[in-house]
């Protein structure tokens, strides 16, 4: 142990796509310059992950220590690095770091920077009880967030937010198609905004319709009925295909539909008729360090709350396996063992 810190950590480590995480002893990793270490307190678990993990991105860093909703401890800075001090709380999302050299970081689209690089996919993430990041992606949290509740806002909070911005602000009737982590975040939000969120769920999933009605959701139904009005708007965090022309079937004129997932299964044809009058299909690429600003102020106003499963560290494979069954409610988190 040197500086009160151990000299190895354990880890939950990728060897090859499509197969178990294998729980695994390895050096502590040292902060180059611009880097903080970070003990980490919490890591969401999130779809993305899991589409990693079953190989569906492709090309991840191998071996992987996956996981990009960190809520941690700042212990040790690396050369050239003053935004934090040890002991500081802080969160680590999705977007690892930019070149802001490319056209995209100079007009202030960052999320899409042809160097980017993201936690837990192209560089190490937070299934481990140590981790380091660049200082300059790392948010310093609010003390109500500061906590293993808080990882759930680093990703789907993050990218929930990102799509709930895309719409329209005169949007009133608007549709979650998927009612995971990042809906019953933006749910929450949209009820503080005083608009109508009607969710679809799985089939007849009536533990997750009571649990959007809880939140605050006006209407629940499965994915393939007909909402009670013509939405505005609809965002997809389900990762199927199908769901986009059944969606643009429930939109008015004008509406929009926003698709918040890094990964989804073809979408299937669909006439004309569904997208004309002038309604849209977009979709949400990663994040910038706006976004987390954004969020954690809109989130501290409509005072968001996250419904989290706790799982140990060395439990991460259950816990990727039970939202891959659709068994969360609200967001599963990895801790530390030893907690």
């Amino acid at each position: 142990m040197t500086n009160g810190l151990p000299g190895a950590m354990r880890a939950m480590v990728l060897e090859t796509p499509r197969s178990p995480l294998q729980l695994q002893q390895l050096p502590l990793p040292i902060p180059s310059p611009g880097q903080v270490l970070i003990r980490v307190i919490a890591c969401g678990v999130c779809r993305t992950d899991l589409h990693i993990v079953d190989g569906e991105l492709p090309s991840p860093k191998l071996p992987l220590i996956p996981g990009h909703e960190i809520v941690g401890m700042v212990v040790q800075n690396g050369a050239r690095t003053d935004q934090f001090r040890p002991g500081d709380i802080v969160g680590i999302p999705w977007l690892g770091y930019t070149c802001g050299k490319c056209k995209y970081c100079l007009h202030e689209q960052e999320n899409l920077c042809e160097q980017a690089l993201f936690t837990g996919y192209t560089i190490n993430g937070g299934y481990a009880e140590y981790t380091t990041a660049c200082a300059r992606y790392c948010f310093l949290l609010p003390t109500v967030y500061a906590s293993a509740a808080g990882a759930p806002l680093l990703c789907a909070g993050l990218i929930g937010y990102r799509s709930w911005q895309m719409i329209n602000q005169h949007a009133q009737h608007i549709g979650i198609y998927g009612f995971g982590a990042a809906a019953h975040i933006i749910t929450q939000i949209a009820k503080y905004e005083h608009k109508s969120i009607y969710a679809f769920t799985r089939g007849d999933d009536t533990l997750a319709q009571m649990f959007a009605i809880e939140l605050g959701a006006v209407w629940t139904g499965p994915s393939d009925q007909a909402p009670p009005v013509k939405l505005d708007a609809a965002i997809i965090f389900a990762p199927v295909g199908s769901l986009i022309p059944t969606a643009l079937s429930h939109l008015d004129k004008g509406g929009q539909i926003i698709c918040g997932g890094i990964h989804m299964s073809d979408i299937p044809s669909f006439p004309y008729r569904l997208l004309w009058e002038e309604r849209s299909i977009r979709s949400v690429a990663n994040l910038t360090r706006k976004d987390g600003e954004l969020l954690f102020k809109a989130a501290a106003e409509a005072k968001v709350t996250t419904t989290i499963q706790q799982y140990k560290l060395s439990e991460a494979n259950d816990a990727l396996d039970d939202l891959r069954k659709g068994l969360i409610r609200g967001a599963a988190v990895l801790v530390p063992d030893h907690i």
